[in-house]
């Protein structure tokens, strides 16, 4: 079975199908820190993340792996760097180039080919797996998103001003939902659930319900 789920940052996706993955027992994975890490590879490189052409040869040379939910470039775990703002501006420069697009989809296909899987990102359930056979949208109100973002950087000792975050989020969030390929919106037959005022053991709760639900009637 694949579950997907889907939403802008700072809605909890992360957080939520990790969560489920582990409750269920299946594989998971984080198709943004994808995305990051060829953000990542071509700010050390210095190209230019909207360029199409260089960081799609960029892209034909790197390696990206997982070992225990952390991504692996070219062996190295960059699971930190690729949180770092400058790589998170980056990534929805990198994100809106159809051919990184398209071999990025093609790689988490395979990943999830005959495999159990809870998968997060922004186009997973709309492009990715369009047959899945449950999808979730996640939503919360900007300043929600804004705040635990700042919150999550302060944890790790990087300073954050909340107007500079919810700047930084609202110009994301334009980018990810005007793109001609995978833009960001719930697919058709997603149970969107707003996360602003719900904790995410609770909305765990209401998306492993749903799921073993699923799973019940196909026995």
């Amino acid at each position: 079975m694949i579950v997907t789920i889907d939403g802008p940052a700072g809605t909890g996706k992360s957080t939520v199908a990790r969560g489920l993955a582990e409750r269920l027992g299946f594989a998971f994975l984080n198709t943004g820190a994808m995305y990051r890490g060829v953000a990542l590879a071509c700010l050390r490189g210095g190209f230019d993340p909207s360029d199409e052409p260089s960081v799609g040869r960029l892209l034909s040379e790197l390696v990206l792996s997982f070992s225990q939910d952390r991504l692996l470039l070219d062996g190295e775990d960059v699971a930190d760097q690729i949180r770092d703002v400058s790589v998170t501006d980056a990534a929805s420069l990198v994100a809106a180039l159809p051919s990184v697009r398209q071999a990025l989809v093609l790689q988490q296909q395979r990943i999830g080919e005959g495999t159990d899987l809870v998968t997060e990102g922004r186009d997973q359930g709309t492009v990715v797996f369009p047959h899945a056979e449950c999808k979730f949208f996640l939503t919360a109100s900007p300043e929600v998103r804004a705040l635990r973002r700042v919150e999550e950087m302060r944890r790790k000792g990087v300073t954050a001003e909340f107007e500079d975050i919810l700047s930084q989020q609202q110009l994301r969030d334009q980018r990810d939902e005007s793109r001609a390929h995978g833009p960001l919106r719930p697919a058709e037959d997603a149970i969107t659930i707003n996360t602003s005022a719900v904790s995410a053991s609770d909305v765990l709760d209401q998306l492993e319900a749903v799921v073993r639900s699923k799973l019940l009637q196909r026995r």
